[in-house]
């Protein structure tokens, strides 16, 4: 596999996540730009930070499914001068997706960097909001964890596996977690389980295995909701110093709170 950095000692990685964007420039979701706000988070990680080593995008780049809102993402996520990396969330169309990442390596599922292996895996569901790991993605994770042990392990994906406290996101999650945690559970190497799809921060271990989910870069969730309800939160990104021996330093960072507003009587999106 492709090495995205040559520093041993540790790498950076930078989490975009449901950007959600249209094929209109000014396509809207829920009173935010989101192609404002993305370009915004982009502004910040470059403000941040003066070396990055790879982007993680994890899902829900598009709202619509177009080809257009694909290509918008490419072109605002560009600015970052690193190697790249897409997986699909539940609003993505993997044939649209492709397309806008053609003569590149964006959905290659698998990448070393640094003394970390990087597996990102595909949890959407043609036609459907909650995730399932197909066999053959579990057979990629086993695979790609067997192949390297002397490597630590961070695993990727959009939908979330355990609960995080918010009632109305409970159907809505990966639909087999257990499949999941069972594949994850033979390998010590495994450090870290990373998604989106939350629009909220998450951070907890689980039997030695850290569990994280970041912010959108558009419209927050509000967090230990039962309904679906959105927070005043501003948008942001999550980034990962993946450390050589195996550590995790990790924040999230997010724009200026007057930058954007969202329609917080939103019922939906």
């Amino acid at each position: 596999m492709p090495s995205a950095s040559s520093n041993p000692s540790s790498v950076l990685v930078v989490q975009l996540s449901d950007s959600h964007l249209f094929a209109a420039a000014d396509g809207m979701l829920l009173g935010m730009k989101t192609r404002d706000s993305l370009h915004a988070v982009v502004d910040l990680v470059l403000a941040e930070h003066a070396q990055i080593d790879l982007v993680l995008a994890t899902g829900d780049l598009s709202q619509d499914g177009t080809v257009e809102s694909y290509q918008a993402f490419r072109e605002a996520s560009d600015r970052l001068q690193a190697p790249k990396r897409w997986l699909p969330g539940n609003h993505d169309e993997l044939r649209e997706m492709a397309f806008a990442a053609q003569h590149s390596d964006f959905l290659d599922p698998v990448v070393d960097i640094g003394n970390w292996r990087i597996t990102l895996l595909d949890s959407a569901v043609p036609g459907s909001v909650p995730g399932y790991l197909e066999d053959k993605q579990l057979q990629l994770l086993a695979q790609a964890l067997s192949e390297t042990p002397e490597r630590h392990h961070l695993v990727c994906l959009h939908h979330h596996p355990v609960p995080i406290g918010a009632a109305w996101m409970e159907p809505i999650g990966l639909r087999n977690p257990d499949a999941l945690f069972a594949v994850l559970e033979r390998f010590p190497q495994t450090r870290a389980l990373l998604w989106g799809h939350v629009h909220q921060e998450f951070d907890q271990p689980r039997n030695g295995v850290r569990l994280m989910a970041s912010p959108s870069t558009c419209i927050q969730f509000a967090p230990n909701s039962v309904d679906f309800g959105l927070d005043s939160l501003a948008p942001g990104y999550r980034w990962l110093r993946l450390l050589d021996d195996g550590e995790i330093e990790t924040g999230v960072s997010r724009v200026h709170p007057d930058l954007f507003e969202v329609d917080l009587s939103g019922a939906g999106y």
